[in-house]
């Protein structure tokens, strides 16, 4: 088991299916010599070559459609969008094309290519490089929408949504990419997409995240426990399609629901959430649903203080969880 971090179990998932699968490659603005802004795929094109880590033009409508035309032909491409925020120029691709595909061809087609996109704040990237775009795209039948939270899952969940035979959109939160470190086992794993992950269990309350603020949620459950409140935290890891099962079985064990999402409040995910959960379990909450999210701000600011302020807080979801233990 290896200690690394976020950023380089993505790479090391790329580096390990294209070994293995020639018809794999990665697409993006300077993925090649540069590696990405990011740097995630850094030392592939030392490895892989020009025909398979390929540099793209400032054209993520190009970068989309050019992936989604050669995965009719037997290939299995990884576009890179270089921040998540830049993807609105591809959404005509994505929604109309990529996501109906199966549909419209009654089944006889697929579109197995990935779309990675890094989102998120917490790097100082202010309007234009920090949105989350998750509820745009949950929205969508026919695309998978994948939020790894740890190294572990990313690198397992990536190697699942390039071989899967429909489009998935694989969001990587920025901030985590170096911050977050965990073991992750040499050998070759996957994880199936549509499973939630319980990263600590607790008979108290459930408290339903992912990304960073998934994080900051387990943080928030551990000064808790020296308050004698054990949370169960839950990683959705896939948003499109939920863990439903997953969600319902801790609402009925712990009674008492809190969901945590970096995203704005207003049409995020977490109403969706909130709205299953009301549907099909009321009858076993002791408390109301509660969400600690995003402002409605249009953007996240550029100023540090700003920033945090934007940023749900351990102190906020610790607060939350507190009041809602209460009842």
């Amino acid at each position: 088991m290896a200690e690394i971090t976020l950023l380089e179990s993505i790479r090391s998932g790329l580096d390990e299916i294209m070994a293995i699968d020639d018809r794999v490659f990665v697409f993006g603005e300077d993925v090649g010599k540069r590696g990405g802004v990011f740097r995630v795929t850094e030392g592939l094109y030392e490895k892989y070559g020009p025909m398979r880590i390929i540099d793209a033009p400032l054209a993520e409508s190009v970068i989309v459609g050019a992936c989604i035309g050669a995965s009719f032909n037997d290939t299995r491409p990884v576009a890179e969008i270089q921040f998540a925020d830049f993807i609105h120029p591809s959404f005509n691709q994505i929604v109309s094309e990529a996501a109906r595909v199966r549909y419209r061809s009654n089944g006889d087609w697929g579109v197995p290519m990935v779309i990675r996109a890094p989102y998120g704040g917490g790097i100082h990237g202010a309007l234009y490089h920090s949105q989350s775009i998750e509820a745009l795209f949950c929205h969508i039948p026919g695309l998978k929408v994948v939020a790894p939270s740890t190294p572990y899952d990313a690198k397992g969940l990536l190697k699942t949504s390039i071989e899967d035979p429909d489009p998935v959109l694989f969001l990587e939160h920025k901030k985590c990419y170096r911050l977050i470190k965990g073991a992750v086992p040499e050998e070759d794993y996957r994880i199936p997409i549509g499973k939630a992950d319980i990263k600590r269990t607790g008979s108290d309350l459930t408290v339903i995240a992912y990304g960073l603020m998934m994080h900051h949620s387990l943080e928030a459950a551990k000064q808790l426990a020296q308050e004698g409140i054990e949370a169960e935290i839950i990683d959705l890891r896939t948003l499109r399609p939920l863990d439903v099962d997953a969600i319902l079985e801790s609402v009925v064990k712990t009674s008492k629901v809190l969901i945590v999402h970096e995203d704005n409040l207003t049409g995020g995910l977490g109403g969706e959430i909130s709205a299953l959960i009301s549907e099909h379990a009321f009858e076993h909450l002791d408390g109301p649903i509660r969400r600690v999210c995003g402002p409605d701000s249009p953007a996240m600011p550029y100023a540090k203080t700003l920033e945090d302020a934007f940023f749900p807080s351990v102190e906020q979801i610790a607060d939350a969880m507190r009041e809602l233990a209460a009842y």
